[in-house]
């Protein structure tokens, strides 16, 4: 579907991506569910680091929320750190348009003891 290059759909592909993390991330917080993301192991990490920056403001956002909600498992550390995910987060958390999406980045850098390693 991303691969239409039409505006609409990459939004709504983008929107689903992020509910679907926030759903998974939800799952994990609430201890029904542990290991590895399954939108990272379908390659979506690498579409969402590569097109961070590349659509409209609302499109962008779902990105934004997919890759906070993403980050918040542990699970998921080593994918974010080779995967740049971990620059795309601590871009989100300084110039994010949306106040919500930059205190949720901030939240996942903060909480992951290995991202804050990698930051230094």
């Amino acid at each position: 579907m991303v691969r239409s290059r039409h505006n609409n759909v990459i939004s709504q592909v983008a929107r689903g991506v992020a509910n679907f993390a926030k759903c998974e991330s939800r799952r994990i917080n609430q201890g029904q569910w542990k290991g590895r993301s399954l939108l990272i192991e379908d390659g979506a990490l690498d579409w969402l680091v590569a097109n961070c920056t590349n659509f409209a403001d609302s499109t962008r956002h779902h990105i934004e929320l997919a890759l906070c909600h993403l980050a918040q498992n542990e699970e998921n550390t080593v994918d974010f750190i080779e995967s740049g995910g971990i620059k795309e987060l601590l871009r989100i958390s300084k110039e994010s348009s949306r106040e919500d999406i930059c205190k949720l980045a901030k939240k996942a850098l903060k909480s992951n003891s290995a991202f804050l390693v990698e930051l230094q």
